[in-house]
């Protein structure tokens, strides 16, 4: 009974650690670089024409936090190499808000313009998921309804995956470790969601995580947990194949990257 007691203890102890340390990182996370994002929308080269509408959606990764001008959020480095890869003209719309859940997800398609209807929809969401302790099948019908939501109106979707939060050494342990677990299965989760409903998938934690491991100083923002410009930079170049992809102008894609089961990939 004594060892059972004890047992007991340390497990409510560990479950208090996590709990206070949760608190602290949902406290501090961003709060260097204030809550607002750039903002870049704008159309990228208007002389080519041919315009595709690009909509981005999700959380602070989306909306661009960490980067020190509007041209390095992620929308914007997306848009400028679309254009340049298409030859056509890229218009892009940032719905994505700051510290946003999958459950807004809803509320950001609510607020699009009437009649707006985007040729691709990027959606990159689920960090916050994680700290806020929302089961990942809970994240992942929220993700599922803005995809079939998308689809509906003729858009092609790129789901960006959850970011593999181990990658955070500003996040102390235990909590990382954990955060790293829940973040890779919301990632799974999502990229399973997404090839069934149709649209694409990159698993970032894949694709662009090892640079994040390898060289924080240059990839990470001031406040260790958002990407810098550089950082976006790669991430927008990780997610460029799915998105030509998604709208015909490549056939193949890289590793990480995983096309709608549909069309037997």
């Amino acid at each position: 009974m004594v060892a059972l007691a004890a047992a007991l203890g340390a497990v409510v102890a560990a479950r208090q650690v996590l709990r206070l340390q949760a608190g602290l990182a949902r406290r501090t996370i961003g709060k260097a670089l204030g809550e607002e994002a750039h903002r870049a929308d704008r159309t990228y080269k208007k002389k080519y024409g041919d315009r595709v509408d690009l909509l981005v959606l999700g959380d602070s990764i989306a909306a661009g936090l960490g980067a020190e001008t509007p041209r390095q959020t992620l929308g914007a480095q997306l848009a400028r190499r679309l254009a340049r890869q298409t030859q056509r003209a890229v218009r892009l719309h940032t719905a994505a808000v700051v510290g946003a859940e999958s459950s807004m997800l809803r509320s950001q398609l609510a607020g699009l313009p009437a009649g707006y209807r985007p040729d691709v929809a990027v959606i990159v969401v689920g960090g916050n998921d994680v700290t806020h302790r929302v089961r990942p099948a809970t994240s992942a019908e929220h993700l599922a309804e803005a995809i079939e939501a998308l689809r509906a109106v003729g858009c092609e979707v790129v789901v960006g995956t959850c970011p593999d939060l181990s990658a955070l050494a500003s996040v102390p342990q235990p909590l990382r470790a954990l955060a790293g677990r829940v973040s890779r299965q919301l990632a799974e989760e999502q990229r399973a969601v997404a090839t069934e409903l149709g649209a694409r998938a990159v698993a970032l934690a894949q694709v662009v995580g090892p640079f994040f491991v390898a060289q924080p100083d240059e990839m990470f923002a001031i406040d260790r947990f958002h990407p810098s410009g550089a950082g976006y930079r790669r991430t927008a170049k990780a997610l460029l194949p799915s998105v030509l992809a998604a709208l015909g102008h490549a056939e193949t894609v890289p590793a990480g990257h995983f096309a709608p089961v549909a069309a037997g990939s």
